[in-house]
C-alpha cells in the first residue's frame, strides 16, 4: 500500500492506493518540520491518519513545506516512522518537487508555484535539475498571493489607485497605514495578510486598474524566475497555486505575450502526484 501527501501551510491532502491500485483520500493539518517536531506529526498522524487507513502501509511519498535540507526532512521522516514502522520506503521532499511531479508527469519541463508564495524549477523528469531561488515574502515572491496584496495595499495608501476602486478597498477594509504597519511587521505571517489582499483583486479584475497590476506581477514572475531557466522556450511551463488557478486566463495572456507556452495549470498537485506514483509502481 502507498501512502502519497501534498502538505502546505495549513493543511495536508493525503492518497491511499492499495494493492488493487484503488484511490482514497484523506486530510490533516499542514505538517511543517519548522514548527512541529517528530512526536507532533507522529501524535496527528494517529489521531487523524491512521482511522482512514486499512491495511500494511509499505510505501510512503511526502511532499511538504519546509521540507528542504537533511534534518527537515529528517524530521518529518522520524515521524512517518513512528506510525507506519512497516514502511520500508519513506521519501521525504519539498513540495517544489512535489509541484514538478504533479505537473509534468515522468516528462521534462518548467514547474511553478503561484499560490500564497511563488517558486519555480526546470524539472528533468524525476528530480529538479535546476531552479531560480526566490528569498520569500519581503525579499521576492513576485506572483504570489502574497505579493499581489502587498501591492494593491501599497497602491491604496500611496493614493495610486483609481479613486472608483479606493472606494471599494476602503469599503472593504477600513485600513489604515498603523493597522497595516501591525501586520506587516509585528504580527506573524505578513504573508498570508497580505495574500487576503489578493481577493479584492480577483474580484475586480475586470477593472483595468486591477487587470493591469495582476499582469505586470505574472510578467514580473516569468522575467525573474523563468527566463531565466536554461532553454526555457523549449519547454512547456506549468502551474499549480490558488492564484495560478483562479487568475489562469491572466496568467496565459501574460505568458502569451512573451512567447512562452503555459501547458497545465492546477489548484493542487495532488491527483497529478497520485499518477505520477501509480505509473511508477
Amino acid at each position: 500500500m502507498i501512502l502519497i501527501a501534498d502538505s502546505g501551510s495549513t493543511k495536508t491532502d493525503w492518497r491511499i492506493i492499495d494493492n488493487e491500485q484503488n484511490v482514497q483520500q484523506a486530510k490533516t493539518i499542514g505538517l511543517n518540520p519548522y514548527f512541529q517536531d517528530s512526536d507532533s506529526i507522529a501524535n496527528e498522524l494517529r489521531q487523524n491518519l491512521l482511522p482512514s487507513i486499512v491495511g500494511e502501509v509499505t510505501e510512503i511519498y511526502f511532499y511538504g513545506t519546509g521540507c528542504a535540507g537533511e534534518e527537515p526532512c529528517a524530521i518529518v521522516r522520524r515521524g512517518l516512522q513512528a506510525v507506519f514502522p512497516s514502511a520500508y520506503l519513506i521519501e521525504v521532499d519539498s513540495d517544489m518537487l512535489g509541484a514538478a511531479r504533479g505537473l509534468c508527469g515522468h516528462q521534462a519541463g518548467i514547474a511553478c508555484i503561484l499560490g500564497t508564495g511563488s517558486n519555480n524549477c526546470l524539472y528533468d523528469g524525476k528530480n529538479i535539475a535546476d531552479k531560480i531561488p526566490s528569498f520569500g515574502f519581503w525579499l521576492g515572491d513576485e506572483g504570489s498571493g502574497g505579493h499581489l496584496g502587498k501591492k494593491a495595499v501599497l497602491a491604496f495608501l500611496h493614493k495610486e489607485m483609481p479613486t472608483d476602486l479606493a472606494e471599494k478597498f476602503a469599503k472593504r477594509y477600513g485600513l489604515t497605514r498603523e493597522i497595516v504597519l501591525e501586520n506587516a511587521y509585528k504580527k506573524p505571517f505578513p504573508n498570508r495578510y497580505f495574500a487576503s489582499f489578493s481577493k479584492f483583486l480577483f474580484d475586480n479584475r475586470n477593472h483595468p486598474f486591477a487587470y493591469q497590476l495582476v499582469y505586470d506581477a505574472f510578467g514580473e514572475f516569468l522575467d525573474k524566475y523563468v527566463a531565466k531557466l536554461p532553454n526555457y522556450n523549449q519547454h512547456k511551463i506549468h502551474f499549480v497555486g490558488s492564484v495560478a488557478f483562479y487568475y489562469n486566463d491572466i496568467l496565459r495572456r501574460a505568458a502569451a505575450d512573451k512567447s512562452m507556452t503555459i501547458g497545465h495549470i492546477m489548484e493542487t498537485p495532488i491527483a497529478g502526484l497520485t499518477l505520477y506514483h501509480k505509473e511508477k509502481g
